[in-house]
């Protein structure tokens, strides 16, 4: 049993983790439970924040097993909120979850009028994506809700505030900045809550948590729960954690992590750089009160595109099957699925679009559907690199990726084919979760700074591109040609 180690919580939007890590970056033990999610209305996607907790509380009960931790950090998927009371820390509406598109109405009807401001705060459009629309419309639709707020009965979190309440039994109510930042709440510049979005929105501040720096002081594990005790040292948004968990630091480094959806991050230093090309601009991290920031491209469906064929279309009966799969369709086939199942993320912010499979023929088979879902991730990089490159960033030398879909080597290497970019895959490729664990071992005193985390990172694979510069562009225009079909 390991003593020198550091406890990563990674509660994600289709599984709650828990991970030990050695102090040099080496995985020790995992404990992982799936998160169910629920859909009450087309467009809707909630999670039960008491199934968060008990998840979370199971997963880390595990892998405490291995190891005895000296610190533990928080990662978690963002922008979802749960509104609890205060007196009984009990959830009063299911968490609502970053995907789910509800408020997009509302959203419409006021975008014209209001997005250019709340983008020059916030580096944010105006988009149900994020998590104040969200907390309007719980204290709108519950009975109460909106004076047991202003009474200051009510607090509200994303779910790395939630699960901290619950894991310092009630005793911190923080976030840090970079969840802050996916709020549409918080303003850049100042570094803290904004009072005119406070009041645009509806939302009692005192609702709100204390913004602290990510690595910081955020109480400790209380008494009764597994880790009792443990001081909780560290919080990152699952993006800015993995973004830290591949070592880019420097100005124009970049990754993308292919989970649930997709996101790519390109870090900008310590400029905040608002975006043109309809991208985000967010805080990287926060260290010592002086944040650094990036610009991000959302993909809302990147996993769950292969979970819905195994799910929903009875396609495949394992991940893993995509990849022999793809191998196997006929190139010649121009298939495009276009998984806007919850809209279309960066840089088409179509909120009412839905997904569509174009181009199908009577020879059309499932390896072809199957292999047009992976090509969609890959071009759905692309236009958020390019995007990227039109606000300024340069195209990265090499795209540093993780997350589960990358196991796939077919798929590696289609997105380094169809990017026109190295692709490269860290021996790690837990990058959300050693972020964290890196980072609050660094506040913790167990690092001497970045420099040790650049030298733990390893390259385990580089994937060069092989596809022609033209047939890559043909293919690409076939796909935005395809999109703008089915835009609405």
């Amino acid at each position: 049993m390991s003593n020198d180690c550091l406890l990563a919580i990674d509660q994600g939007t289709t599984s709650s983790r828990a991970i030990l890590f050695s102090e040099d970056g080496r995985t020790l033990a995992t404990a992982q439970e799936e998160l169910p999610q629920h859909y009450p209305k087309p467009g809707w996607v909630e999670h039960h924040p008491e199934d968060i907790w008990k998840h979370t509380l199971k997963t880390v009960a595990e892998v405490l097993e291995q190891g005895a931790p000296k610190a533990v950090g928080i990662a978690n998927q963002r922008e979802t909120v749960v509104v609890w009371n205060r007196e009984t820390s009990q959830p009063i509406y299911p968490a609502i979850v970053w995907q789910d598109r509800r408020t997009s109405q509302w959203c419409k009807e006021n975008k014209e009028k209001d997005e250019a401001w709340i983008q020059s705060k916030t580096g944010l459009l105006f988009d149900p994506y994020f998590s104040a629309s969200k907390i309007r419309w719980i204290l709108q639709h519950v009975p109460e809700a909106q004076q047991q707020a202003e009474a200051g009965k009510l607090a509200v979190g994303t779910v790395d505030t939630f699960l901290l309440w619950r894991l310092t039994n009630g005793k911190v109510h923080a976030t840090d900045a970079t969840n802050a930042s996916r709020t549409q709440l918080f303003d850049l510049k100042t570094q803290n809550w904004c009072d005119d979005l406070l009041s645009f929105f509806g939302i009692p501040r005192c609702m709100l948590p204390e913004v602290k720096d990510s690595a910081d002081d955020f109480g400790n594990i209380g008494e009764g729960l597994p880790g009792e005790g443990l001081p909780i040292t560290a919080i990152l948004g699952d993006q800015q954690a993995a973004l830290f968990g591949q070592a880019c630091f420097q100005k124009g480094q970049a990754k993308s992590t292919f989970g649930t959806g997709c996101f790519l991050l390109v870090h900008t230093g310590e400029q905040i750089v608002p975006s043109q090309s309809r991208l985000l601009t967010t805080v990287a991290c926060r260290l010592h009160g002086k944040p650094t920031f990036a610009i991000e491209g959302s993909v809302f469906n990147a996993g769950t595109t292969v979970q819905w064929l195994r799910d929903q279309a009875g396609m495949i009966s394992d991940a893993k099957d995509t990849e022999a799969l793809a191998q196997q369709a006929d190139d010649a086939h121009e298939v495009h699925f276009i998984p806007a199942f919850t809209g279309l993320g960066a840089p088409w912010w179509s909120a009412n679009t839905r997904g569509a499979i174009l181009g199908l023929s009577r020879n059309t088979g499932v390896a072809e559907i199957v292999r047009a879902a992976l090509d969609a991730v890959c071009f759905q990089t692309r236009d958020l690199l390019e995007a990227s490159q039109a606000d300024g960033a340069p195209l990265p030398q090499s795209l540093r990726a993780d997350g589960g879909m990358m196991q796939n080597q077919w798929l590696a290497q289609r997105l380094a084919d169809l990017l026109g970019v190295p692709v490269d895959i860290p021996q790690t490729t837990e990058a959300t979760a050693k972020g964290i664990a890196q980072l609050a071992g660094l506040h913790h005193g167990m690092s001497k700074g970045l420099n040790d985390f650049e030298n733990q990172w390893v390259l385990k694979k580089r994937y060069n591109p092989t596809m022609n510069k033209e047939e890559r562009d043909l293919r690409h225009d076939s796909w935005q040609r395809a999109v703008n079909q089915i835009k609405a």
